[in-house]
This record gives structure tokens, sequence and C-alpha cells, in this order.
């Protein structure tokens, strides 16, 4: 306290001087029209500048929240959409689904906490597990297209294979020449695929859609694969040698949904009980 009171003491005349000068700048504030108005346009600029700059750091803060809200909503419109799509599917008019099968993909969001692209064989680890549902088998898909399929799970964890994986094959669907094949990674690019056994025969244009087959119990059908970037023929080959665009792009995948089929078991038994009999 005695070293404060030293210091004014010391700067007085510099104290008395600023006291002053702000009270000059008030009164000429408040006396003339002119720098009155200069004075608050200014203030209020510098004050909406502040304010954008404080609006903008709490939105980058709530960016987290927002993601996941929307993921959320995403979840639900996937769910909405899966059942419009298998409730009247492409088939006669007469053919009916039933809303068992029309329901029976549920849809959960998770969020990516490990992801891999650098390897021949590439996997994620998301932060759901068996206490929230997930179990080995299920499909995974992001947003935008297929991400893999659950390998392994604990309580609160799960590992997925990610499609950029040597010995992952999507059952896939090239929609405009309405023919069945399969897209695997050749692991060199995490943003391309083949897709294989496509008759060269069949048009196949650049730009054209891939999407999941009705021929799998793992994914819904539909889900974009990826859409062509090239198109090839292999001598004294029957197929054509096609590149894709990946649909998801791995490098900064963040949140995915999981998918179960909640028919697959009985499904895949069924076919399981004809193979043996064979």
């Amino acid at each position: 306290m005695e070293q404060l009171g030293y210091f004014i003491l010391r700067s007085r005349n510099f104290i008395l001087f600023v006291l002053l000068e702000v009270l000059c700048f008030y009164f000429i504030i408040n006396t003339n029209n002119y720098w009155s108005a200069s004075f608050f346009n200014t203030s209020n600029a510098y004050a909406a500048r502040m304010l954008a700059w404080s609006n903008a750091a709490r939105e980058y803060t709530e960016l987290h929240r927002v993601n996941a809200d929307l993921a959320l909503e995403n979840e639900q419109l996937h769910a909405q959409l899966t059942r419009l799509q298998q409730g009247a599917p492409a088939a006669p008019a007469a053919y009916k689904a039933d809303s068992i099968f029309a329901n029976r993909f549920t849809y959960t969001v998770a969020k990516v906490i490990n992801n891999t692209t650098q390897f021949a064989n590439n996997y994620i680890t998301i932060d759901k597990g068996t206490d929230d549902g997930i179990r080995p088998g299920m499909g995974v898909i992001s947003p935008t297209g297929v991400v893999g399929k659950v390998k392994l799970c604990n309580r609160h964890f799960s590992v997925v294979t990610s499609i950029l994986h040597s010995e992952f094959l999507v059952s896939s669907k090239l929609v405009k020449a309405d023919e069945i094949g399969s897209a695997k990674w050749d692991g060199v690019d995490p943003h391309r695929m083949k897709l294989l056994d496509i008759s060269r025969y069949k048009p196949v244009n650049k730009g054209d859609s891939v999407v999941s087959s009705e021929f799998n119990s793992t994914f819904p059908p539909g889900i974009l694969v990826g859409r062509v970037r090239g198109v090839g023929v292999q001598p004294n080959q029957t197929f054509h040698d096609i590149t894709l665009d990946l649909a998801t792009n791995f490098s900064n995948l963040s949140f995915v949904y999981v998918v179960e089929n909640r028919l697959q078991n009985e499904q895949e038994q069924l076919e399981k009980q004809v193979e043996n009999e064979k």
C-alpha cells in the first residue's frame, strides 16, 4: 500500500494530465455534434467488430455440439428413408413388403476416435460398444457412403474393418447399367476403389453411381459406394476395368452410423441351412 501511494505521488503530474485529457475529450464529444457523431460511429464499428469476433469464437467452441446434433438428425433421416425405400421397392405393383421387412434396418450414431488409411488393411475405432447394442457383423456407413463392418466390440468401443482393407468386398450395383459387381480396394489410393465383375458389354460412363446392392445383409441397399472415375478394358478380358471415386472421405471421417439388420441372423441361418443340405 505504501508503494502504491508512493507511485501515485511520483506520477501525480502524469495522472492529472490524463484526467484532464479525458475531461476535455468528454466535453468535446458532448458539445460538438460532428465529433459526437464521429465518436459514436467509430465506437459502434469497433463494438460490432468485437461482437463478431466474440460470436465467431463462441460458434467455434460449439461446433462439436452442432456436429453431434446434425449426426443425430441424419440418423433419424436415414432410418425414415430406409423405411420408405424398403416399404415400396422397385417391384410389380402387386408386391408389398411387410412392415417387419421394411423396418429391419436401424441406425446408431457413433464418433470416430481412431482411423487409419495408410496400411494395406485399415481399421476404424468408434466410441460405441456392446452397451449401446453394437455387435460384430453390423455395417457402418457415413453421411456420404459406405464405411465398413464392425469386427470387434467391448462395452464402450468397437473396431470396424474399413472398406480400405485388402479382403473387404462390397456387393455393389452400377445404377445406370443395372449390373451387380463387387467393390474392392486395391491398396493404393484411399480415395479410389475398383469395381469388379462388370461385363465389358454393359455401358459404363464416367460419373455413373455405384451403390450397395440388394444382395447383402450388412448394408441397406442404395447406399452410395462411389462414382465411376475411369473405365477401361484389359486385353482378352470379359470385364471392364473400372475405377471409382469413393463417396466417403476417410481422411476427415468424424461421425458414422452403425447399421443393424434385425433380420440378418434369420436370413443367414436359413441360407446356411440350405447350403448344408446341398
